[in-house]
């Protein structure tokens, strides 16, 4: 949209940044400013982003607080972080210039629709009056979803402070559970600390992943446990994945995926890192 140099920073097979690339990039482009995107939680496998370590590495390369823009991508677990024992704290007391997270995914709202917050000066330097609005306006499309609004503020209302540290609660348990549940079975398998979202192989079978709307990515899909998910179809999703891995290996026609590429030689199962 800004016609701006973009350059891409490694990950660690967990899906975090590699902040040691990250300094190294920073070091070659030391004679622009910096803007960085520092995800909490990713999307495929869930990584919530060292906040700190970013900063520290931003400044040992010599960026001051005035060379650097952080926003902090916090899509789906933006919202459950707050509510997670011994995570680290996001707040703009740190030098990041925004937070963004989305309202239709773990607060449920019915149509597509999300938050940002940022600072009072980034406000006022993108913001301007309309008159038929009889208000200021500081977005790119200039218009917004009013109901979106009522929907984030009626949950956040019902449920409250402690409903949603439940929902959080209950949410990493059951993601532990499936993980455990996985590797129990022998299929290898990978869950982030500070995530409910779990790292499997990626079954051989499409009907399988189209039945169980599994998203995918090369040799690893994933399930992201939210509040409606419940142990029995966890359960029933594991049981059945091991009814259909038997037919799909039998005879040794087919052997179950290597995912050590993708999270690490100690979360894969195959013939080879078994």
């Amino acid at each position: 949209m800004y016609r701006m140099d973009c350059v891409k920073v490694n990950t660690l097979p967990s899906g975090h940044i590699d902040c040691n690339d990250f300094k190294a990039k920073l070091l070659s482009n030391k004679d622009k400013p910096a803007i960085v995107n520092v995800n909490i939680g990713t999307t495929v496998k869930g990584a919530v982003d060292d906040l700190d370590l970013v900063i520290k590495k931003l400044e040992e390369a010599g960026f001051s607080h005035d060379r650097f823009y952080i926003h902090c991508d916090g899509a789906l677990f933006g919202l459950m972080l707050p509510f997670v024992k011994h995570a680290p704290k996001l707040s703009f007391k740190k030098p990041i210039g925004s937070v963004s997270v989305s309202g239709h995914k773990f607060v449920g709202c019915p149509m597509p629709c999300g938050v940002v917050i940022t600072r009072l000066e980034h406000v006022n330097m993108l913001s301007r009056n309309v008159e038929y609005l009889a208000s200021r306006d500081a977005k790119i499309m200039g218009s917004r979803n009013g109901h979106a609004a009522l929907f984030l503020w009626y949950t956040l209302n019902r449920k409250g402070y402690s409903g949603f540290r439940k929902d959080v609660q209950k949410c990493l348990r059951n993601a532990h559970y499936l993980k455990d549940r996985l590797v129990e079975v022998g299929i290898g398998a990978m869950l982030n600390d500070l995530s409910s979202t779990v790292v499997f192989e990626r079954p051989h079978d499409e009907d399988f992943v189209r039945k169980w709307q599994l998203a995918c990515q090369g040799n690893i899909a994933h399930v992201v446990v939210m509040p409606s998910v419940t142990i029995t179809k966890l359960d029933d999703f594991v049981e059945e994945l091991v009814q259909n891995r038997a037919l799909w290996f039998r005879e040794g026609k087919s052997q179950p995926r290597c995912i050590a590429s993708d999270v690490g030689i100690n979360n894969c199962f195959c013939a080879l890192h078994r």
